[in-house]
């Protein structure tokens, strides 16, 4: 069995540490707690790529460097290569309706919003993959948003301190669940 498991974000160090790369943060914690090896840029999927075999089961990291609203194509052409079915794929990213120190797992679900599912979507032309959505809106209050910026300006801004150890407590939650 084989098992496709992507981290959403951008490249780039200017993005590292900001909300919108969520994914990239947790497949890298995933990767080294789980002692898959260094990342190996692959120029036909723009990815880098992580293998590790597990039993049986073949499991693929990957980091798309498409930019986070075109990771579809980058998904498309792994997905593709390796035989992967869409069921096999799991799909990690940010969440801004989500509140900090939360996440949900779903499965076909619609973008909601949220422009790097929308281009996988698009590109694979099914809904049928795992989704991890991890809360990064640290201003949720009764269920509503307090966020006084625009969204796409606190994507791109740096985490605190602060919620970073909150973000690290459930990317330990996140990666029992992938057990």
């Amino acid at each position: 069995m084989i098992k496709l498991l992507v981290g959403l974000g951008n490249p780039g160090n200017q993005y590292q540490k900001t909300p919108h790369n969520v994914g990239f943060v947790f497949l890298e914690k995933y990767r080294q707690e789980n002692s898959f090896p260094e990342w190996k840029f692959f120029k036909k999927f723009n990815a880098f790529i992580s293998k590790k075999k597990k039993g049986e089961e073949t499991i693929y990291l990957a980091l798309p460097q498409t930019f986070m609203n075109n990771s579809g194509e980058s998904v498309q052409k792994i997905l593709s290569f390796y035989k992967i079915p869409s069921s096999k794929l799991i799909i990690v990213h940010d969440d801004i309706d989500i509140p900090l120190g939360s996440f949900k797992i779903q499965k076909n679900k619609g973008t909601a919003g949220h422009n790097g599912i929308k281009s996988i979507i698009e590109k694979i032309k099914t809904k049928d993959f795992q989704r991890i959505r991890i809360g990064i809106n640290p201003k949720i209050k009764n269920g509503k948003s307090e966020l006084k910026q625009k969204t796409e300006k606190f994507v791109l801004q740096n985490f605190t301190a602060k919620e970073i150890k909150i973000l690290e407590t459930i990317f330990q939650e996140i990666s029992k669940s992938l057990s």
